[in-house]
């Protein structure tokens, strides 16, 4: 300001030099005020925050260490399927601010296009810029242009085994080169039965995988592809012991040894089980046909009542440290580019967190479903689960 008063003077002077002589110089005119910009405007929600997330999906002390830094109440509730998710989100009214949806069985992407979600006030949320761009690249897939989505963290769908159990009831048959044939093919599953073989309870999982294993698309449209694929599950339906909603437990606890899971589930029941005694050797498989890759992500929900402290919460989630801590405590890789530098050594080294770029590319990529192909998934699933 000073500069500009100093300027403005300058030049009245110079105008009146080049005037005549005897006429007194004009007074320079006084500057008009200057307008101030208008202030913030205040948060006045109620110091509350409603969060419907995954189970066993955010480090202990986490809600905790953000409600005394910021004085915000958080009540937390978790879902066990997208499934669960997407019909508290139709039925509207759903009570939550913050919600979790998966790409898995592309329930993000027609949750964003059926406008579930409020758009993302990325001024609100600084620590957007810690996002690494390649993941946000893969997102827009399900959310254009980023528009609704937060990564909360990425995983993908696979085979995780209790190897030392797996050995031996395998007994002198080797592990197969494709690790979806333990799941799938009766020449492994009529063994692996006995020390137990568990499936997500999550149609559109498990309808994915068994397509893709069939050579067909993960999320084909054409119902004939589910009576395939209902026909090939049917072969292995007497094998399959527990169709689980509680898998980390289930493996750690040594209800299963073959699944198909989460990698991350898997990677927290084989710590789980080492902090509880166990020598047995659990671990995520990378099939060779590749495995589907999932992005669960943090959205508003258009009912939101509190969307100003839910961006407060993502912000404070984007931190570096937060999402290591994730990682860490997890066992899911998380999309915050700032953050890696603060993972545990052991954690980096993990190929089924921080997978090589060569198996990435074998990796499913989300899509979604039409309404008749849901419908036809649904009914395949609900056949296969039954045993019809």
């Amino acid at each position: 300001m000073n500069k500009y008063l100093w300027s403005f003077a300058f030049s009245v002077v110079a105008l009146a030099a080049c005037g005549k002589k005897e006429e007194a110089p004009a007074a320079p005119a006084a500057a008009a005020p200057v307008a101030s910009a208008p202030a913030a405007p205040a948060n006045t929600e109620e110091k509350v925050l409603n969060i419907y997330n995954w189970p066993d999906y955010i480090p202990e002390g986490m809600v905790a260490d953000f409600e005394k830094e910021t004085g915000i109440k958080v009540n937390y509730d978790t879902f066990e399927t997208n499934e669960a998710l997407q019909a508290k989100l139709v039925a509207g009214n759903t009570g939550y601010d913050i919600v979790v949806p998966g790409t898995a069985g592309g329930y993000s992407p027609m949750q964003v296009a059926a406008g579930l979600f409020q758009p993302l006030k990325k001024d609100q949320i600084p620590n957007w810029a810690n996002l690494d761009p390649a993941v946000m690249q893969v997102l827009a897939k399900a959310d254009p242009d980023n528009k609704h989505l937060v990564p909360w963290a990425w995983g993908f769908t696979t085979v995780g085994i209790n190897r030392t159990k797996v050995e031996k009831a395998l007994g002198k048959t080797p592990l197969p080169e494709n690790a979806w044939d333990l799941v799938f093919k009766p020449e492994y599953t009529s063994k692996l039965k006995s020390c137990g073989i568990a499936y997500l309870d999550t149609p559109s999982e498990i309808m994915s995988v068994a397509l893709h294993y069939i050579g067909k698309n993960a999320y084909s449209n054409e119902a004939a592809d589910y009576k395939e694929a209902t026909a090939m599950l049917g072969k292995v339906r007497k094998d399959i012991r527990l169709f689980s909603s509680t898998m980390i437990d289930d493996i750690a606890g040594g209800k299963a040894c073959a699944v198909i899971g989460w990698s991350g589930d898997i990677n927290q029941a084989a710590a789980r089980a080492k902090e509880n005694g166990s020598k047995d050797v659990i671990e995520a498989l990378l099939p060779s046909t590749g495995a589907l890759l999932f992005i669960d992500s943090m959205a508003i929900t258009k009912d939101a009542k509190h969307p100003n402290n839910a961006a407060k919460f993502i912000d404070y989630y984007l931190r570096a440290e937060s999402a290591a801590r994730m990682t860490n405590d997890m066992g899911y890789p998380n999309a915050n580019k700032a953050a890696t530098a603060k993972v545990n050594p052991e954690i980096t080294a993990n190929k089924t967190i921080f997978v090589d770029a060569d198996y990435m590319g074998k990796m499913i990529p989300p899509s979604s479903f039409s309404n008749e192909a849901r419908e036809a998934l649904a009914a395949a699933y609900n056949a296969f689960k039954k045993g019809k």
